[in-house]
């Protein structure tokens, strides 16, 4: 099958890695707006050729959209009104506005809606990593919308890739999307700046930063021009969510300025049950 990635970062480039290496792929097409990740991702062999939206789309048979989630609604609907069997999926972290976009369109049952529940904090296609996928799990969302032979395709595609399908509507996704996802890059950024601003010489903080400190701040590495569409789609979620967060903080706030470290010590035992989920 010949396959578009349209959009050859950190999650294109390491599908279009992953698609190789199944071999699902005779033939991977690369589209981006960016010569540098176009070069570079032919230099890598990630894709067989860049080219344009309007002749991948005609040339290939699934199309995967991995661009930020600000930019995928215009080009979904772009695809749309060009698309004939092709199948076509999003690997985007918001899903309840390009899923809506898509039911406006004639051909919107071509498109599955989809987030592969992977990422790190770098990106381009230099980010791709090999295996990236395998035993993580990924949400398709709105299943009942897609055609079912677009639909067993792509679960066909993600099972060859090692991981397992969580099906969920689109709202409930931006949901829980919020909570395990988007207020963790809120707070790392957060933080990252909290300490910018208080600790002046940036030796100090390359000296004295522990492991935990460097993983609780990895995410403030990750890309604005992805997370900031990111969240303002998702603001209301986001919202609801920091203002819990918020409230969190001000309980270990006032604990600390009242003396009360044995309630101190039930929110961090608390915490610890995450332990249940989290092994």
């Amino acid at each position: 099958m010949n396959v578009a990635i349209i959009g050859i970062g950190l999650i294109g480039g390491s599908m279009a890695m992953a698609l190789r290496e199944k071999k699902i792929a005779s033939k991977i097409i690369g589209v981006d707006a960016n010569e540098m990740h176009r070069q570079k991702a032919i230099e890598l062999g990630l894709v067989d050729e860049v080219t344009d939206l309007e002749k991948a789309i005609k040339e290939s048979d699934l199309i995967v959209l991995c661009v930020p989630v600000g930019a995928a609604e215009s080009i979904l609907s772009a695809i749309l009104l060009q698309v004939k069997k092709q199948v076509i999926m999003d690997v985007g972290s918001t899903k309840s506005s390009i899923a809506q976009i898509a039911g406006q369109h004639e051909k919107g049952r071509r498109f599955v809606a989809t987030h592969p529940m992977w990422g790190t904090e770098f990106s381009g296609p230099s980010a791709a990593v090999s295996g990236a996928f395998i035993d993580k799990a990924v949400v398709i969302c709105n299943k009942e919308n897609s055609d079912s032979d677009a639909l067993e395709q792509v679960e066909k595609i993600y099972r060859q890739l090692g991981m397992h399908i969580i099906y969920m509507d689109s709202t409930a996704h931006d949901v829980h999307a919020a909570y395990i996802s988007h207020i963790s890059h809120i707070t790392s950024f957060a933080l990252a700046n909290t300490v910018l601003e208080k600790e002046k010489e940036d030796d100090a903080i390359f000296e004295l930063a522990s492991g935990g400190f460097e993983s609780t701040v990895r995410l403030a590495k990750s890309n604005p021009d992805m997370w900031v569409p990111i969240l303002m789609q998702n603001k209301e979620n986001v919202l609801d969510v920091l203002n819990e967060h918020i409230s969190q903080l001000r309980k270990f706030k006032s604990c600390l300025e009242k003396e009360n470290f044995e309630y101190l010590a039930e929110l961090i035992q608390n915490a610890n049950t995450i332990n249940r989920i989290l092994k």
